[in-house]
């Protein structure tokens, strides 16, 4: 594969504003002042040139932040409900409750004396196994505590204990930076890690030692920085650390941490630059390497790189951070944009090919992004997107029972097996639902996706009052600022459903703004306050309901969900029913694999641990009949129960704990669409997997069946964008 090299770092940006210096005209009588006056006016311009390429930050004095649009709670202030506690209890029950028992379990984050057994099996060094448990903790500590689980609380004390207990007399905390294998790169990624997973424990517990730590560790980075002399791969993501900064800074005012702020936006990579000229828009051309350049085109780095911009607004209010958000959102739909708000990076971006995949890691990480610019600016469109991320790509890539998960999901996945695809760098593994496909990165990340949506569900806003921001079952309890604790429980089966109920209870009779979200795809909804209808809004914003609520106030929301037919760039179509999209639904025969020899990919029995290959046993090649791009009037839907996996459908395998072994699921999934298809024969496979959907298909004699579709995060095989046969 080729490409133009050249070191984005230095790449010439056009840059906003830029300051033009104005000629002097000098006279004799007056050459001294207009000399005085031209030193000025450079040394004016200069400075005013530097801070055009991208605006810059104010001294060293205490700074004003700009405040966010909304305010998050603490995790664990909201509670899932319904179908959606029965999500996080189904990841408890999985890997994220048992993964440290059987994979890296010795491990020096509590006490342990090494991980060196696991990484050799894994073919990584010793720093990159401590990272991968880092990563871990994240997500179990915010399961734990979502959940209020005494036992996943129980399972992370011991980590976190030691962590808060390792900090040296230089501010450094974690793992000793003499040990072997030390690798800056590597230890100072799970710090920053795991500094978020602190911000969120300080949260909750307001535990004494963690500002002091991260005071001190703040101290260590800022002395420390320029002497690491780390990779270009990691210069790209040493600005995680700008998140718990600039937390740790809206903690407590401390001034010393800002010269470090200075540093990770001044001397890094410089992402909201290259994202405002983003280069990587043909997957034919852009770099798979990890250099300076191949680092840029990292579907996992862009994911964590996306809230950048909006941290980058926090320290100055410039506008221009809003533009370049919404500019590389839009370059990444139109480029390598995929069903379920995805974008295709096998590794490294990949186009829009429906066969194209994307890291399970990196769709949650493209989800925290979105959660913390909202955040941010405010914007209902970022949890549009979310939402479909939630209810679509994260279940999509993992099974319903959350004991194995993909490297690398599509769109349309008509086989699950070990082989080579079209991918632009990853390997035969990353297809299959197993411990550890491809590299571990995504068993030790994906945990933290379905509790930090859960935390998004309602956040606090500047005028005293609570949004309802993301959408789902869940029972929010908290403190007003004007001193009122109230309690909101959100009823419904969102997304399944479009009905919402909202029962309302203030300590006492209280007056204050509640919102809630209207989702964009909506063509409207109607809002009734005990009953009464209080008015319709059309989607894509906030309904603002500001009363004096009483106990026993409800609210009643209804969304309409009709079936919509999405264009895709392939000449496809894709069927959506409002955040949900939908997927052929055909017969699986599972095949358990043991892997024993591949690079990095192990299997270990353990309860649940399992490897999948997948297959189909009904046909998958089916086209769906259109008249004028409409769906036919012959489509129909259906309800089903919610079980207590949400995400599963009937004939998946799904481990049962009670017996001890796999077992196929004997539900449906909690919706199924129904429509007329028509199979196209010379719609085959190609390297592994099905060929790019045919276009200009007119109706055949093959005969016209009804094909179901269920929703695509119900479906481990899946055809998600469907050829279209012409009727005439």
């Amino acid at each position: 594969m080729s490409y133009k090299k050249y070191s984005l770092r230095h790449m010439p940006f056009p840059v906003p504003g830029k300051v033009r210096r104005r000629e002097l005209i000098a006279t004799a009588s007056r050459l001294l002042l207009l000399y005085s006056i031209a030193v000025l006016l450079v040394c004016h311009a200069q400075t005013a040139s530097a801070v055009a390429e991208e605006p810059g930050l104010q001294s060293q004095k205490r700074r004003q932040l700009i405040e966010p649009a909304f305010e998050r709670l603490p995790l664990g202030t909201v509670r899932p409900q319904g179908w959606l506690r029965a999500q996080l209890q189904a990841q408890r029950d999985g890997l994220t409750g048992h993964l440290d028992e059987f994979w890296l379990t010795n491990s020096v984050w509590k006490g342990g004396d090494s991980e060196l057994y696991r990484d050799q099996l894994i073919g990584g060094t010793w720093g990159r196994g401590a990272k991968f448990m880092a990563v871990y903790l994240e997500g179990l500590v915010a399961t734990g505590l979502v959940l209020d689980d005494a036992g996943l609380k129980a399972k992370a004390q011991p980590y976190v204990d030691w962590i808060l207990e390792s900090v040296r007399p230089d501010g450094w905390f974690g793992l000793d930076r003499g040990v072997r294998g030390w690798n800056p790169d590597h230890m100072t990624e799970y710090n920053a890690i795991l500094l978020m997973m602190l911000c969120d424990y300080y949260e909750v517990t307001q535990d004494s030692r963690i500002l002091p730590l991260m005071k001190g560790y703040f101290r260590f980075l800022d002395a420390a920085y320029e002497s690491f002399g780390l990779s270009p791969h990691w210069n790209s993501r040493i600005k995680e650390h700008l998140a718990s900064a600039v937390w740790y800074y809206r903690q407590t005012g401390d001034t010393e941490v800002l010269p470090l702020i200075d540093k990770l936006n001044e001397k890094s990579f410089n992402w909201s630059l290259h994202f405002a000229h983003f280069p990587w828009t043909d997957p034919e051309t852009l770099p798979t390497n990890f250099g300076s350049d191949g680092s840029t085109s990292h579907g996992y780095t862009i994911a964590k790189a996306i809230k950048y911009p909006a941290l980058r607004y926090e320290l100055t209010g410039d506008p221009f951070y809003r533009r370049t958000l919404a500019k590389i959102l839009d370059v990444l739909d139109k480029s390598h944009g995929q069903i379920g708000g995805r974008y295709a990076a096998d590794e490294h971006l990949a186009g829009r090919r429906p066969t194209q995949g994307t890291e399970l890691c990196t769709i949650v990480l493209f989800m925290n992004s979105l959660e913390r610019s909202f955040l941010t600016f405010g914007d209902p469109r970022l949890l549009d997107r979310l939402e479909l991320l939630a209810f679509n790509a994260l279940p999509g890539g993992m099974t319903a029972d959350c004991w194995a998960h993909q490297y690398d999901q599509q769109a349309n996945q008509v086989v699950v097996s070990v082989a080579e695809r079209d991918w632009q760098s990853n390997d035969r593994t990353a297809n299959i639902y197993g411990l550890m496909p491809n590299y571990p990165c995504c068993l030790v990340g994906f945990h933290q996706g379905w509790p930090r949506y859960v935390q998004q569900l309602w956040l606090k806003t500047p005028d005293g009052g609570l949004c309802a921001a993301a959408l789902g079952p869940s029972e929010v309890q908290t403190q007003l600022s004007n001193g009122t604790s109230v309690t909101i429980r959100e009823s419904t089966e969102y997304p399944f459903d479009g009905e919402i109920d909202f029962e309302v209870n203030p300590s006492r009779p209280a007056a204050f703004p509640l919102s809630i979200r209207v989702p964009g795809w909506s063509a409207g909804a109607s809002v009734s306050v005990n009953g009464v209808a209080a008015q319709e809004s059309p989607g894509g914003e906030f309904v603002r309901l500001e009363r004096e609520w009483r106990a026993g106030d409800t609210i009643h929301v209804e969304l309409a969900m009709p079936l919509q037919l999405e264009q895709r760039p392939t000449g496809a179509v894709a069927i959506r029913r409002g955040p949900l999209y939908f997927a052929l639904r055909m017969g699986k025969q599972y095949e358990r694999i043991t892997f024993t020899g591949e690079r990095n990919a192990i299997s270990i029995p353990y309860q649940g641990s399992v490897d999948w290959q997948i297959y189909p046993t009904t046909d998958w090649n089916y086209g769906l009949l259109v008249t004028e791009q409409s769906l036919p009037v012959e489509a129909a839907v259906e309800r089903h129960a919610i079980t207590g996996l949400p995400f599963a459908d009937r004939g998946e395998m799904v481990f049962l704990a009670d017996r001890g072994e796999y077992q196929p699921w004997e539900h449906d999934a909690p919706v199924i669409i129904s429509l007329p298809a028509q199979q196209i024969a010379n719609w085959q496979l190609r390297n592994h997997s099905a060929d790019d959907p045919p276009q200009g298909i007119e109706k055949s004699g093959e005969p016209i069946t009804r094909v179901q579709l269920v929703p695509y995060g119900s479906a481990r095989l899946r055809v998600s964008e469907f050829p279209l046969i012409h009727v005439k």
